[in-house]
């Protein structure tokens, strides 16, 4: 790592505050029934984010549903003390996947090296499916934003490889 990089991470904040949103429409589903809802990626990306010293608002389960998102993304935009949030599912191709579609516009910079490494070293794991992996990270309003895909497996490479080594960092940058 570069003494640039060394210093601003220094002045970067130590602990922030991180929405986690599950978009799961048979979760949501679930949910609304009042059943048991099993997010074990959800569980697993608070539980890797606590450990690492960071505050977790009130998690949600949404649908895959384009109204449900873009109120979840401006609620997280404007909400007071809130740093980062990561949207977890919703990112595959086929036609009810649109957490990227929804979440991209809101995005005043996309950080398009989150998607590229991610899917870089998720070959690494999964060989040439990864080129169906779609991922994204920008910032909007100060706070950053991560769009992730809902497998377990991606979201401990996205949450210990990407998102806690560099959130930080990022913010830092968007609120100068």
């Amino acid at each position: 790592m570069s003494e640039s990089i060394k210093k601003h991470k220094e002045h970067a904040p130590k602990s922030l505050t991180f929405a986690i949103v599950t978009i799961s429409t048979s979760r949501h589903k679930q949910q609304k029934e009042g059943q048991k809802v099993d997010d074990v990626s959800g569980d697993l990306a608070e539980s890797l984010l606590k450990k690492a010293g960071h505050t977790i608002m009130p998690r949600k389960i949404i649908s895959d549903d384009r109204a449900m998102i873009e109120e979840c993304v401006c609620s997280a935009l404007f909400t007071e003390g809130l740093d980062a949030t990561i949207f977890c599912g919703g990112t595959g191709i086929a036609p009810s996947d649109m957490t990227i579609e929804t979440v991209s516009p809101f995005l005043e910079k996309t950080l398009q090296g989150f998607g590229e490494i991610f899917r870089r070293l998720s070959f690494d794991q999964i060989g040439s499916a990864a080129l169906m992996s779609r991922a994204i990270a920008g910032v909007a309003k100060g706070k950053v934003v991560f769009c992730i895909p809902g497998s377990p497996d991606a979201v401990r490479l996205c949450v210990e490889r990407l998102i806690l080594p560099e959130t930080a960092h990022i913010v830092k940058h968007a609120r100068e």
